[in-house]
């Protein structure tokens, strides 16, 4: 097995944990009474965003967060043409 499939299996699994710990976590975080939900998400079609969110800061943060993964994806298919490798 080469190192990439790896390490891609290896963050599949860490992936998975952190789900679940989320879950785990938010059940038992559910049982202290009645509260307020807020929740963002961009879904990434191409180059094309759909922005959907409870409310304005958790929209604002999400964008922030998916702008940061373009520009980290973007560094790491550039980088390696860069350095010409």
């Amino acid at each position: 097995m080469s190192s990439l499939s790896g390490i891609g299996l290896a963050l599949i699994a860490i992936g998975v944990v952190l789900a679940l710990a989320a879950m785990i976590l938010l059940v038992f975080r559910s049982n202290r009474g009645p509260g307020q939900a807020r929740g963002a998400g961009v879904l990434l079609i191409g180059p094309i965003p759909i922005v959907f969110g409870t409310d304005k800061q958790s929209v604002r943060v999400v964008i922030l967060l998916a702008i940061i993964l373009m520009l980290v994806v973007l560094a790491v298919m550039l980088v390696p043409s860069l350095l010409g490798h």
